[in-house]
């Protein structure tokens, strides 16, 4: 339980040359996630934190938004056919009065970019269940009162200086600890609008990092992460996009390109999305009016 990485033979070939030696390998198993009992969903991932992964997809599921809405998450034992626990299964109990979805096989899953539906029923679905308004996207109003589950809309405006975003990128690689041993797994930040570091979590998959760290602050009675910014290795997908909005966080941060779903999407909600993120250049998509732009924007 909890091993992120494993160790391989490995033929390595350098300038003609051969030699074998040991290599380091992420870990990648999978988790089934059940719901009061029910299988719900498997994810491949890197083992660690299973608890905060699971509680993190519910609330990019929408079924989870507060602590208290939460009983307890328990790894289900004799989850193999001779009865040891393999913990790779947990089951998530909701609290009394929680409403549970419907799961089924045709349920409305659009935490996958392969859930089959289109753009527009994408963008319906997170605008619908997303629990606090991240803001207008006109007077940078952002939904800093919705930790009661409410709408949101007060509260001061997260801003951020272009200089602290592009400090993110080195920042949340210097505390990527696994990664310095396997150079395969994916990361995720949360910062604060100064660029302090308040979390990180690694996976092998981007997605179940930023659900492990959702996660942790729903344990924490955090949420919404009004004041935070996201901060991902690799590129902006819708998913991870929807997983920000679904956490109330209103900038999301991306060392590479996003997807032309992901930009629709922030530009529905009032995200601010930033891509290309590396050293003093990035590009920003949708939300410029948190960034403390010194000059004016113009049109193409």
């Amino acid at each position: 339980m909890g091993r992120v990485t494993e160790r391989r033979r490995v033929i390595r070939i350098r300038d003609g040359a051969v030699s074998t030696r040991p290599d380091t390998l992420v870990t990648e198993e999978p988790l089934e996630i059940r719901l009061n009992g029910k299988p719900l969903a498997i994810t491949m991932r890197t083992p660690g934190d299973n608890f905060a992964l699971a509680a993190g997809f519910l609330v990019s599921e929408g079924v989870l938004g507060r602590a208290d809405e939460l009983a307890n998450i328990v790894y289900c034992a004799g989850a193999t056919e001779d009865g040891s626990n393999t913990y790779n299964v947990v089951d998530v109990k909701l609290a009394p009065g929680v409403p549970v979805p419907d799961i089924t096989l045709e349920r409305n899953v659009y935490t996958t970019s392969s859930c089959g539906l289109c753009g527009k029923a994408s963008l319906d679905a997170v605008r619908t269940t997303a629990r606090w308004r991240l803001g207008d996207g006109e007077d940078g109003t952002d939904g800093a009162d919705g930790a009661d589950g409410a709408d949101g809309g007060g509260g001061s405006p997260l801003r951020i200086e272009p200089e602290t975003l592009s400090m993110l990128p080195d920042r949340l690689r210097a505390a990527q600890r696994v990664f310095d041993r396997t150079g395969g797994l994916h990361a995720a930040g949360l910062f604060t609008p100064d660029g302090e570091l308040l979390d990180l979590r690694e996976d092998v998959g981007r997605h179940n990092a930023v659900d492990k760290l959702v996660g942790r602050a729903l344990q924490q009675g955090l949420l919404p992460l009004s004041g935070s910014v996201l901060m991902v290795s690799g590129r902006a997908s819708f998913e991870l996009a929807q997983k920000a909005v679904m956490a109330g966080i209103p900038v999301l941060a991306a060392v590479s390109a996003p997807s032309s779903l992901a930009v629709d999407l922030a530009a529905e909600t009032g995200l601010t999305l930033v891509g290309f993120l590396r050293g003093t250049s990035m590009n920003v998509y949708a939300g410029e009016h948190r960034l403390a732009l010194r000059t004016a924007v113009g049109g193409a």
